[in-house]
C-alpha cells in the first residue's frame, strides 16, 4: 500500500480539496491512518457508515445505493478523490 499511496500523493499535491475515505465502520481507519502518515499535508474526510452495518447480507443494489449516496456526500464536500475502504462496497 505504501507505493500506491505515494503515487497518489504525487498526483494530488496541487489541490487543496480533501481526500474522501469511506467504509462501513472502523476497518477503513487503517487506510485513513496510512493516508495521514504518507500524506500529512492532506486534509481527509472519513465517512464510517455505522447506520447500515452490516453490509454483507444486504442486496447488492442496496449496497450500491448506500455507496452512491456516500460518494455524492463526499463530492459535495469537494473531495478531490474518493477512497472506498470497504471490500463489500468495492465488490458491489
Amino acid at each position: 500500500m505504501h507505493f500506491a499511496l505515494y503515487g497518489l500523493a504525487m498526483s494530488l499535491t496541487n489541490s487543496n480539496n480533501p481526500i474522501g475515505v469511506f467504509d462501513l465502520g472502523v476497518g477503513g481507519l487503517s487506510v485513513l491512518r496510512a493516508t495521514r502518515e504518507q500524506m500529512p499535508e492532506e486534509s481527509v474526510i472519513y465517512f464510517g457508515d455505522q447506520g447500515h452495518v452490516p453490509y454483507g447480507p444486504r442486496p447488492m443494489k442496496q449496497i450500491q445505493n448506500f455507496s452512491e449516496g456516500i460518494t455524492r456526500f463526499l463530492l459535495e464536500q469537494d473531495a478531490k478523490i474518493i477512497v472506498v475502504a470497504c471490500n463489500t462496497a468495492s465488490a458491489a
